[in-house]
């Protein structure tokens, strides 16, 4: 059985996602290659043992780019990892006779806001037709999309908002993304403190709560953001202005070795689903606070292998940033408490495996799945 693991991103929690994936599902004994969007990634994979080809696919509208793919997707199965991958590759590949499988990593910015927040209705600047649109147009194309093959998501908080908008439950799985536990004890802290976080520097993803926390914060630490995106400039401008000692580092490709050094990392979110991020930290034992959205809940446990306070609250966050740094007995606990729950729960290989066993499945026809598109 040949597997097509495809995505067009050049970064971000898909790509994390398959770093970790493509070797473990070799080592297993499957058959896979990686169709990738840039020569960087395709390298990347090579030093992993996995074969990757580069096909580009720039937007929904690039014909060429599709063509292209097509000529990847002679295999078994193909199972896509982004929008643009889920949309071009799951036609292309049922039209050629493959099973298709595709993974949901998260939910488009405007509406992921309601993931794990049943009280918010509509996140800040959206417009009610930009959100209609999303909640009824693309979410209906998904609908649609999924009668070719199945749906994995990596929580349950996402499968319930799916299901609750019409998505049919046997063509859902729940198989969270893994990641290898590099460390089970916490490195010795820097003075000052070093906080970091790594994200898309975006509203939703809480950048200036964070900055607002840190400047709240009674002691002393230096705060390290991995990321880049449209608040980058403005983010930068509200730590120098409050005061905060930070450092903005923009786009870095891997953030795996970044988050390894820090001595505690922060998903402040507005907005998330499984947060890859939170897994990088709690597998390098570092310890995390969090805000209570998405799936964060099916991460972390507050006070047990991290914190968790509510979202849009830099006053909580600020104290639990103090709480961390100020105890280091109770600060070692929760990182190797993090550690253990991914080796749990989260780990590459088993993951591979759960995976592994619903290609086999699909491939042999277990499930109820359509014939072939013509």
């Amino acid at each position: 059985m040949k597997v097509a693991l495809v995505s067009t991103l050049p970064s971000g929690g898909p790509v994390s996602h398959l770093r970790y994936l493509a070797p473990r599902l070799l080592e297993i004994g499957v058959d896979v290659e990686v169709v990738c969007g840039t020569e960087a990634l395709q390298r990347t994979f090579a030093e992993s043992g996995v074969r990757a080809r580069v096909v580009p696919l720039t937007n929904k509208y690039d014909i060429r780019g599709a063509r292209a793919l097509a000529a990847a997707l002679e295999v078994d199965v193909v199972h896509t990892h982004d929008r643009r991958a889920g949309l071009y590759g799951r036609l292309l590949a049922r039209a050629r006779g493959a099973r298709v499988v595709h993974t949901f990593h998260g939910l488009p910015e405007e509406i992921a806001v309601r993931l794990g927040r049943p009280g918010i209705r509509r996140s800040h600047g959206v417009t009610p037709a930009r959100e209609a649109w999303l909640l009824h147009g693309y979410l209906g194309l998904e609908r649609l999309l999924i009668r070719l093959g199945m749906l994995v998501v990596p929580s349950h908080t996402m499968a319930d908002f799916l299901r609750e908008r019409g998505f049919p439950n046997k063509r859902l799985r729940v198989i969270p993304s893994g990641i290898d536990v590099r460390r089970t004890e916490p490195r010795p802290p820097h003075d000052p403190y070093v906080l970091g976080t790594a994200a898309i520097i975006h509203p939703l993803k809480g950048t200036d709560l964070l900055i607002d926390a840190c400047a709240l914060a009674r002691l002393p630490l230096r705060l390290e953001v991995y990321g880049s995106g449209e608040w980058l400039e403005p983010m930068r401008a509200r730590a120098a202005r409050l005061g905060v000692n930070a450092t903005f580092h923009g786009e870095i490709g891997d953030a795996r070795a970044a988050i390894e050094a820090l001595d505690g990392f922060v998903l402040p979110s507005r907005a998330e689903n499984l947060p890859i991020s939170l897994l990088e930290a709690m597998a390098s034992a570092v310890p995390v606070i969090a805000t209570r959205v998405g799936g964060v809940l099916e991460l972390v446990e507050d006070g047990v292998n991290g914190l968790v306070v509510p979202a849009e609250d830099p006053d909580a966050l600020g104290v639990a940033i103090d709480s961390l740094i100020a105890d280091p007995r109770r600060r070692a606990e929760l990182a190797r408490a993090g550690a253990a729950t991914v080796a749990e729960h989260f780990e590459s290989t088993a993951v591979a495996h759960r995976l592994a066993q619903l290609y086999t499945e699909i491939h042999s026809g277990t499930p109820a799945l359509p014939g072939r598109c013509v």
